[in-house]
């Protein structure tokens, strides 16, 4: 136990010293363009990556680089300096064999904790092997076009089953409240494999749904409801990754 608490306090004291460095040369140079690296910031920015999740520190990126940021009165520089480290991560993946798309679908989210990051990486490159995989994929590309289509802020509107008019918005509705219950401790204890697996569940009453179902219906109360339901559809996949950009 003191052997794990001093790599973990050796771990913490490198990741401090690398933030320091990334914000101090970036908040006076800038991020290195090119081929041009003279401080070697894409090294540290990796470090502090691999740091974090090799090492597994459950730590929130955003805020510590808030801190390192802090001396230098610069708003955007902890925003700058975290999406310097970000883009050292496909590289990272690519060379573990991840697929461009399966780390896109993750990293478009911007997960501020990489260990957290690379489990939704992990289960990501497992749910592509359930039956279910493709079929969602299709239905978040689907969910996704409909949602930006509708530009609609009334789909952050509460459900209201009294509107329903089919039997597969009603099953939807059902299955989604299921699986909202299940993942939410699997998702708090870092389980990503076993969300995925909740969400292959959805497959059927999804799939039924846009068969029985016209989202965009002429009734407004109707419609809106139906696009509140794909909200909280889309928010709980999210909570993994973004699934529409995975190719079939």
């Amino acid at each position: 136990l003191a052997g794990a608490r001093r790599r973990d306090d050796q771990a913490a004291l490198a990741l401090a010293d690398r933030l320091d460095t990334l914000a101090g040369i970036i908040g006076v140079s800038g991020t290195p363009g090119g081929d041009r690296d003279p401080f070697g910031l894409r090294r540290a920015a990796l470090a502090v990556a691999r740091l974090l999740i090799e090492a597994e520190l459950p730590l929130d990126l955003p805020a510590l680089l808030d801190a390192a940021a802090e001396p230098f009165d610069a708003p955007a520089l902890a925003t700058q300096v975290f999406d310097f480290v970000l883009d050292r991560l496909p590289a990272y993946y690519d060379g573990q064999g991840f697929k461009a798309d399966e780390i896109d679908a993750v990293l478009s989210l911007k997960p501020g904790r990489l260990l957290e990051l690379d489990r939704r990486l992990r289960a990501v490159a497992g749910f592509r092997t359930l039956a279910a995989a493709d079929s969602l994929v299709a239905a978040n590309k689907r969910i996704a076009n409909i949602l930006a289509k509708a530009g609609e802020t009334a789909a952050e509107a509460a459900i209201d089953p009294a509107l329903f008019d089919d039997a597969a918005e009603t099953d939807l509705a059902a299955a989604l409240a299921t699986a909202e219950q299940r993942c939410a401790p699997l998702r708090e204890a870092g389980d990503y494999a076993g969300v995925c697996r909740e969400l292959a569940t959805l497959r059927e009453p999804v799939d039924a749904f846009f068969e029985a179902v016209m989202v965009m219906a002429d009734d407004d109360a109707v419609r809106r409801n139906r696009l509140a339901l794909l909200t909280r559809l889309h928010r709980l996949f999210l909570g993994v990754a973004d699934l529409s950009r995975l190719q079939a």
